[in-house]
């Protein structure tokens, strides 16, 4: 009865929030929408031409603190889409990028009477995501996706976009902040992972590659996504590439952030946290069509040293990726929510089986990149 009660009131609560914008129509209904973890999603429904469907968000701005300057990022980012894609025709646009709908006092979100901040987007009908890869169709499709909206945005000045969650890919910033759990220990946790820190200081120096690269001036900062997970990527009933989604961390980075997080998530034929480790091996067929269908788009506008970049990125964002996990679990597991004690410990075993695989397959790799820079 209490689950319930608390349900009507969000529901209640997210009808207000969506009075507050330009809708087409009279609401109809409110219902939860999506999976996401950090903020909450309605359907909304109106009376509109054709019964309008909309997107409603509460922005958690506990993570997300400057909204305005989130918001203005992605006005930006969607209109400079948007402009690039005229060609297209606005029906067609409205479908392959997202829209901010507008309040009544014409601005791109709302904030409520409790402090609660909220936007909405068109809902683009026709569509689905996945959360998990089941062909090499829709791997490609992926890499299109990730390699379109980064060259559809190549040309806008990073200078435009907050960084919104600063040092997000800084392993510089990472490892700081692993040494100083090391130094605090404040579960006494440290020596029990002390081999799994070897293996993770060893690597330190060729894990800064990307980082200096940039600050050289040797690699260009563009704007990138910086979650390219594979369910931010919309595709049609065919599986064709339809929208890039969920912008809340595009920033300025570099490119092989976007190309090494994404194969990080497709090429583990395993969970994330899986405990059996001899189960994390590479899904080289995924790895193939999503470089191949990243390239067909990408290579147009990549320099030299950016192409050379993308393999590091493959090396380092699991890697990243275990370094937070492991510095999570030495602070107490105060960052990441777990479902059982050791449950960091496991994210990071996991994620440094998948750097060994990928050490041990790293020509490979190499190779097949060279292969689809050449076809494409």
């Amino acid at each position: 009865m209490k689950s319930e009660v608390m349900s009507t009131k969000k529901t209640e609560k997210s009808i207000k929030s969506a009075e507050k914008f330009k809708l087409e129509g009279e609401i109809i209904n409110s219902t939860p929408f999506g999976s996401g973890h950090i903020n909450d999603t309605f359907k909304i429904t109106t009376t509109g031409s054709n019964f309008n469907l909309y997107l409603l968000q509460r922005i958690n701005h506990h993570i997300f603190q400057d909204v305005e300057g989130l918001m203005n990022n992605i006005e930006t980012v969607c209109n400079h889409l948007k402009k690039n894609l005229a060609y297209l025709g606005e029906k067609e646009v409205q479908k392959r990028t997202m829209t901010i709908v507008q309040t009544h006092d014409n601005k791109n979100y709302h904030k409520d009477e409790s402090g609660e901040y909220w936007r909405i987007f068109l809902l683009i009908p026709d569509t689905r995501s996945y959360d998990i890869l089941e062909t090499t169709e829709q791997a490609y499709s992926g890499g299109m996706a990730f390699g379109q909206f980064q060259k559809q945005l190549s040309d806008l000045d990073p200078t435009k976009i907050v960084e919104i969650l600063p040092n997000f890919h800084n392993i510089e910033f990472r490892m700081n902040n692993l040494r100083d759990a090391i130094a605090n220990n404040l579960k006494q946790r440290v020596e029990d992972v002390q081999k799994l820190l070897d293996y993770i200081f060893e690597r330190e120096e060729k894990m800064r590659t990307i980082l200096e690269l940039g600050r050289m001036n040797k690699l260009p900062l563009r704007i990138t996504h910086n979650d390219t997970k594979f369910n931010n990527v919309l595709l049609d009933k065919d599986d064709n590439v339809q929208c890039v989604i969920d912008l809340d961390t595009v920033m300025p980075g570099y490119v092989a952030y976007d190309f090494g997080d994404a194969i990080r998530t497709i090429i583990n034929s395993a969970a994330e946290d899986e405990e059996d480790i001899s189960k994390i091996v590479l899904n080289i067929p995924l790895f193939q069509a999503f470089t191949s269908g990243y390239l067909s788009e990408a290579k147009d506008f990549l320099t030299e040293a950016e192409v050379d970049s993308l393999i590091p990125g493959v090396h380092l964002l699991p890697y990243m990726q275990a370094v937070r996990f492991l510095t999570d679990y030495i602070n107490g597991d105060t960052y990441y929510k777990i479902s059982y004690p050791e449950h960091n410990l496991v994210r990071t075993k996991a994620q440094l089986k998948l750097v060994h695989e990928l050490e041990i397959n790293n020509n490979k790799l190499t190779e097949i990149l060279a292969e689809n820079l050449m076809s494409n």
